[in-house]
């Protein structure tokens, strides 16, 4: 069958000329293959982990150890996603109070009106000092599926992420305060979740 562009080209979901290595908060949620309940099961509206789920919610603190300008204000482990908010910080100096976050996204607004072992760690990126929003996420997916499949014995890899994730520019303090309490309230509402299937 010939190559058909409007078929297999994958479309970017990312806003065009937006600096995704800037200083700024982002909303990530990530979905499993499939969207599979891999992670857990939400019991009386709270999330009680599978051993899947313990391994990424450990890789969720390493990414603050792997990238050093990079936190996570607020996270939560879902049946079959995660959520969370990673602060990319470009200055130094620690990290960007909340009431600043409509100045970082400026920029782009004018323009546009470890272990090294086999299911170990990889060591920090140091040298990448402006790591971008998909590098933090793609190194998070590998190190879970690397990690998931060495204590599972998984001859095949399997796969555990769907391709992609979903982002969302954080662009002030009344989204930010919004989005946090969507994710800590995120357990109690799974009955309503979209992606409840």
């Amino acid at each position: 069958m010939k190559y058909n562009p409007t078929i297999y080209n994958r479309q970017s979901i990312r806003l065009p000329a937006y600096d995704y290595s800037g200083t700024g908060y982002y909303f990530v949620t990530i979905c499993s293959y499939k969207r599979e309940l891999i992670f857990g099961e939400i019991k009386n509206d709270e999330m009680k982990l599978s051993p899947t789920g313990i391994i990424i919610e450990k890789y969720i603190l390493i990414i603050e150890q792997h990238f050093e300008n990079v936190k996570i204000d607020a996270s939560v482990i879902m049946p079959n996603h995660v959520h969370f908010i990673i602060i990319i910080d470009c200055r130094r100096g620690g990290v960007i109070p909340p009431n600043d976050i409509v100045l970082l996204n400026n920029d782009y607004n004018n323009k546009q009106g470890g272990m090294n072992e086999l299911g170990g760690i990889t060591p920090p990126l140091r040298a990448l000092s402006k790591p971008t929003l998909g590098q933090i996420v793609g190194y998070y997916k590998y190190q879970t599926t690397k990690r998931i499949n060495h204590v599972f014995n998984n001859s095949i890899d399997k796969k555990i992420w769907q391709r992609n994730y979903y982002e969302h520019i954080i662009r002030d303090e009344n989204s930010l305060n919004r989005i946090r309490q969507y994710i800590k309230n995120n357990p109690v509402n799974w009955k309503n979740d979209r992606n409840n299937l």
